[in-house]
């Protein structure tokens, strides 16, 4: 009877060392995929994706109405893919006693922007924006008319960055500006004072925070905006809202939107 040849010294070692790589390999791609799979992706295509503004304040009687036709968005199916709302709660009627917890001067600023490019002499409330036009309603338009406006693309990670891209449409070669804003829903406030005094409102779309940044390459990390620490009103859910605007322009170009996991830049 013949004796087995005894392997080759090193061999078990070598075979040992392979089967501990690639096990190695197989478990590293597992926890990545686990990571990326935590990640929220948001994208716009090619077609024009409209951002409808309304300027608005708690101090305003005129304003509840206004605000209560928009919400009634979240439940179109055309929310975020054709459309993105955003409230914005201006800051000029805190003087009559009530000061709107969700009011910016930056919000107010935005809304003078915008009536120095139509030669408005004044602003008011409420207010609709259309694409950077002023708009008389909360409806919004289907638009068939074949164009692109580029591809916005953002992609928010569990550490709560976020991956901007965007591909601009064919000629576009001009700087970009973006906006990354943090909305609110489902957020109730007893008013006390002004011209509401008694009422409970809620607040769908609100804007809690806009971080205003340039795009100076694609793609590029931001972060997600938190909301201010002194809103003690935490909203039922919340979205993010981001688009894309020439530089020095306020007008949007392309915008994108969708609902975030619950926790998401917190910042309490």
């Amino acid at each position: 009877m013949s004796t087995p040849l005894a392997p080759p010294a090193g061999r078990h070692d070598s075979v040992d060392g392979r089967r501990l790589v690639l096990v190695a390999v197989v478990l590293l791609l597992f926890f990545v995929g686990v990571v990326c799979a935590d990640d929220v992706v948001f994208e716009s295509g090619p077609k024009k994706v409209q951002l409808l503004e309304l300027f608005t304040s708690e101090g305003c009687s005129s304003c509840p109405p206004a605000e209560a036709s928009l919400g009634r968005l979240v439940n179109d199916p055309r929310l975020w893919h054709e459309f993105v709302p955003v409230v914005f709660h201006v800051d000029y009627w805190d003087r009559l006693g009530w000061k709107d917890p969700f009011a910016s001067a930056e919000w107010t600023k935005r809304q003078r922007l915008y009536a120095a490019n139509w030669n408005a002499e004044t602003v008011y409330t409420p207010a609709f924006v259309l694409n950077g036009r002023e708009w008389q309603n909360a409806s919004v338009p289907v638009i068939n008319d074949g164009g692109t406006s580029g591809v916005l693309k953002a992609t928010v990670r569990s550490d709560n960055s976020v991956l901007v891209n965007f591909e601009p449409a064919k000629g576009e070669v001009r700087d970009f500006d973006l906006y990354l804003a943090r909305l609110g829903f489902g957020i109730s406030i007893n008013v006390r004072a002004g011209e509401n005094n008694g009422r409970s409102l809620r607040h769908d779309f609100v804007v809690l925070s806009l971080d205003h940044q340039k795009l100076v390459s694609s793609p590029q990390e931001f972060r997600l905006p938190s909301p201010p620490l002194e809103i003690t009103n935490r909203p039922n859910r919340i979205a993010l809202a981001a688009w894309i605007a020439p530089a020095g322009d306020i007008t949007p170009l392309q915008a994108i939107g969708g609902w975030l996991p619950p926790g998401s830049g917190d910042g309490h």
